[in-house]
C-alpha cells in the first residue's frame, strides 16, 4: 500500500432524509486511517449559517474543515442561498489549483432543500429525499429508502435507522450516530408513493 494512502483517512457515511417538512442528517463517528480506527466519537455533521444549513462530509477531515469554511463563506455571500453557494462553491472546488484535490463530499440541506456536492463540480439535488455518501452510502440509501416506503417514522428516525444498518455492514461506518435536523421545509414525496 502506498504510504498517502496509509495517512488518509477512510470515507465515512453520512446520510440525508427528508420526509414531509423535516430533514435530518446523520453521520456516524469513526475515523479511520489505514486499517485503524483512529477515533470512534467524531462529529461529521454540523450546523453553519446562523444554524439555518446542516452540512455532513465523507473523507478527509481537513479537507471537509476547509470546504466548511468555504462553503459557508458562499452562504454568507448569497444570503444563505442553498442552491446558488453550493453552485458557486462546485465551480471554485473544480476549478481552484488547491481546492480541486481536496478528498471530501458533501451533503448539505436547508429547510427547503437537500444536495449533494463532489470535486467534480457536482451538485445533485436528489428525486426522492434521500441523499447518502461515503463509504456506507449505498447501505444507507437502500436502507433508508426501504424505511421511508414501508414505515411512518419521522426522518430524525429513518436516518438513525439507516445509519445503524451501514453500520451493521460496512466497516468503516459505526453507530456512534449525530443527527441534526431542519423544520419546516416543503413536501418532497416519500420513496413509496
Amino acid at each position: 500500500m502506498a504510504s498517502h494512502q496509509v495517512s488518509t483517512p477512510r470515507a465515512t457515511t453520512i446520510v440525508a432524509v427528508q420526509r414531509g417538512s423535516e430533514i435530518a442528517v446523520a453521520g456516524d463517528g469513526q475515523v479511520t486511517v489505514g486499517d485503524v480506527v483512529m477515533k470512534h466519537h467524531a462529529s461529521k455533521v454540523r450546523r453553519l449559517f446562523h444554524d439555518q444549513v446542516v452540512v455532513g462530509f465523507a473523507g478527509s477531515v481537513s479537507d471537509a474543515f476547509a470546504l466548511f469554511d468555504k462553503f459557508e463563506r458562499q452562504l454568507e455571500q448569497h444570503q444563505g442561498n442553498l442552491l446558488r453557494s453550493a453552485v458557486e462553491l462546485g465551480k471554485e472546488w473544480r476549478t481552484d489549483r488547491y481546492l480541486r484535490h481536496l478528498d471530501a463530499m458533501l451533503v448539505v440541506a436547508s429547510q427547503n432543500q437537500m444536495l449533494l456536492l463532489s470535486g467534480d463540480g457536482d451538485v445533485i439535488e436528489p428525486d426522492d429525499g434521500i441523499g447518502a455518501i461515503g463509504s456506507g452510502g449505498p447501505y444507507a440509501l437502500a436502507a433508508a429508502r426501504a424505511l421511508l416506503q414501508y414505515t411512518d417514522l419521522p426522518a430524525t428516525e429513518v436516518a438513525v435507522g439507516a445509519m445503524r444498518i451501514a453500520a451493521s455492514l460496512c466497516v468503516y461506518t459505526n453507530s456512534e450516530i449525530t443527527v441534526e435536523t431542519l423544520a419546516g421545509g416543503g413536501e418532497v414525496p416519500d420513496a413509496g408513493d
